[in-house]
């Protein structure tokens, strides 16, 4: 066997050792990517909870029983939504919990929830109109306007023999029209299950 021979086998040999090396390092970084990536979903996720589960925490003194407002189904327009001057404080909505599965249901039932409406904000939060996607769900709201730190009452009706809705998975929303410059429109989802009997 020649010396050119050997040198040419030798050098294959290391090139394919390289080519396994980058490889190898290649398959560690797309891992620890990966991993870092689950890290992160995983902390905001409970950071989020953790947010959410502080949002729902209030007393009764905290809930606020002026001008309440009811939502029903009606795509009209309303009046006109009072923002403040962008150089005063600002009210800040915020909705904890935003949705939920009644889940089974009979066909002729009908099922509430209660829901909570903060003004995270430094002004007087002020509901303008709030309405829902169907006539089958309604909603009555404590107060009409919420002032900082304080929370609203929603109480979200879902009546399943409304319509004909059996055998069927249903998804109704309610619309709140507010004051908040960043999220003028909040929204509240319900979803059941509507058995045939």
């Amino acid at each position: 066997m020649s010396r050119t021979a050997t040198l040419s086998r030798r050098a294959r040999r290391e090139a394919f050792r390289r080519k396994e090396r980058q490889r190898k390092a290649i398959t560690i970084s797309i891992l620890v990517v990966g991993l870092l990536m689950v890290a992160w979903g995983i902390y905001a996720y409970v950071a989020d909870r953790q947010v959410d589960q502080a949002a729902m925490d209030y007393t009764a003194a905290d809930i606020v029983y002026d001008r309440p407002i009811s939502a029903i189904h009606e795509m009209g327009e309303g009046p006109p939504i009072p923002f403040l001057s962008s150089s005063q404080p600002q009210p800040a909505i915020l909705v904890p919990e935003k949705s939920y599965n009644f889940g089974s249901i009979g066909p002729q039932d009908v099922v509430e929830r209660t829901f909570i409406i903060r003004n995270n904000g430094e002004a007087p939060l002020t509901i303008s109109r709030a309405y829902t996607t169907c006539g089958c769900t309604t909603a009555e709201i404590s107060a009409s306007v919420i002032p900082p730190g304080k929370v609203a009452e929603v109480t979200l009706v879902f009546d399943a023999g409304y319509h004909d809705a059996a055998g069927q998975t249903v998804r109704r929303g309610l619309i709140i029209e507010n004051n908040d410059p960043r999220q003028s429109q909040a929204e509240i989802w319900v979803q059941a299950a509507v058995l045939d009997s």
